[in-house]
């Protein structure tokens, strides 16, 4: 059985404290199943930026409970899936499982789509999942199911075992465009050649594990 479980938070920075919505699908023989959802009250404010996204407001979690009073019943599964897993896990250190990144296997399967966020993939891809009614995008629930779908579509597409994909997803990998700064839409590919110095500052200046791999791979001519 696999979980597929995603949060919505206060903003990008911070831990478990900045949790504001869990929620997660099982897949189980190929079904999706189990859906659960929880509002939980953060230990600081939600930031404006993140409210636009998901439209989670203080007044949906005043009274919610704590993320240590529900995180139980997300708890027991073999292995966990995110898109874009670390963010996930940073947010959830009580989940002592493997993981599984839905973001890092696409990007090694459909290297040549531009973007590997989860909206992006759901309509290049043509994925129609079977959304519960009262859902929209950058909910916790929403998301989790088209990350289910997204992990079926793949998994019959490139037939990994579950070792493959836990494999993939705890290495570096190959992004395409780049989604934030000057360059912001163009491929590292791209800015390799008219930029090189951009990248160069990039790299000093980051540390994520992803863009840094990618980075390193096309000042190298890759």
């Amino acid at each position: 059985m696999l979980r597929i479980i995603d949060t919505e938070t206060t903003g990008l920075e911070g831990g478990p404290e900045t949790v504001v919505e869990i929620a997660s699908v099982d897949i189980v023989d190929g079904v999706i199943c189990n859906p659960m959802s929880d509002f939980v009250k953060p230990l600081e404010p939600i930031g404006f930026e993140a409210m636009a996204i998901h439209h989670i407001t203080e007044d949906m979690v005043e009274g919610a409970p704590l993320l240590g009073e529900v995180i139980g019943r997300y708890l027991g599964a073999e292995v966990y899936v995110a898109h874009n897993a670390k963010f996930d896990r940073s947010k959830l250190p009580q989940i002592d499982a493997p993981w599984i990144c839905t973001a890092k296997l696409s990007r090694a399967l459909l290297p040549e789509h531009k973007s590997h966020s989860n909206q992006y993939l759901r309509y290049s891809l043509g994925l129609k999942p079977e959304l519960p009614e009262g859902l929209y995008a950058h909910r916790a629930l929403y998301d989790c199911y088209v990350t289910a779908e997204l992990l079926i579509y793949m998994g019959r597409l490139a037939k990994w075992t579950i070792r493959e994909m836990r494999e993939i997803s705890s290495n570096p990998s190959l992004m395409n465009a780049i989604r934030f700064g000057k360059h912001k839409g163009l491929t590292f590919a791209e800015i390799a050649k008219v930029d090189p110095g951009y990248l160069r500052w990039l790299a000093g200046n980051n540390d994520d594990e992803d863009i840094l791999f990618t980075i390193k791979h096309h000042l190298a001519g890759g």
